[in-house]
């Protein structure tokens, strides 16, 4: 089983419910193959650069899942057939590189959080200094 990230194109979707039908029997053709769906991120409909069979605009899916490497041509003959898809377009997920960036992500994270803690510090520091100073214009 390989991870593959598929970004499908639905037309002609006027509704959210009808876009959920579509969505759901997509994926009901991964699971039928004994695919396992990981994650969807519905991406918004978008307009085409040019218009493609007289269609200018389409709702845009991101679908994470598994399969065994050698059902996807028959996969994409499936949504070929049911036309239910305009266009779908399957990567296979590098998993070395999803590692050094999550990796790199986390790192990130935690320069973020020592540049908060430190400007935190830093405003602290200057508040105590300022009390005795305003305390001695004072007197």
């Amino acid at each position: 089983m390989s991870k593959y990230d598929g970004l499908y194109i639905f037309t002609g979707v006027a509704k959210d419910e009808a876009l959920d039908k579509q969505v759901e029997k997509a994926l009901a053709e991964i699971t039928r193959l004994d695919g396992k769906v990981i994650d969807t991120v519905n991406l918004g409909r978008k307009t085409f650069a040019h218009p493609m069979h007289k269609k200018d605009s389409g709702v845009y899916v991101k679908v994470r899942f598994e399969i065994d490497p050698s059902k996807i041509s028959v996969l994409t003959n499936r949504y070929h057939l049911t036309g239910d898809v305009f266009r779908v377009q399957f990567l296979v997920v590098d998993e070395r590189r999803e590692a050094i960036l999550a990796k790199q992500a986390k790192a990130r994270k935690a320069r973020e959080e020592a540049r908060e803690a430190a400007k935190a510090a830093a405003a602290a520091e200057q508040n105590t200094n300022a009390e005795p100073a305003a305390a001695e214009a004072e007197a």
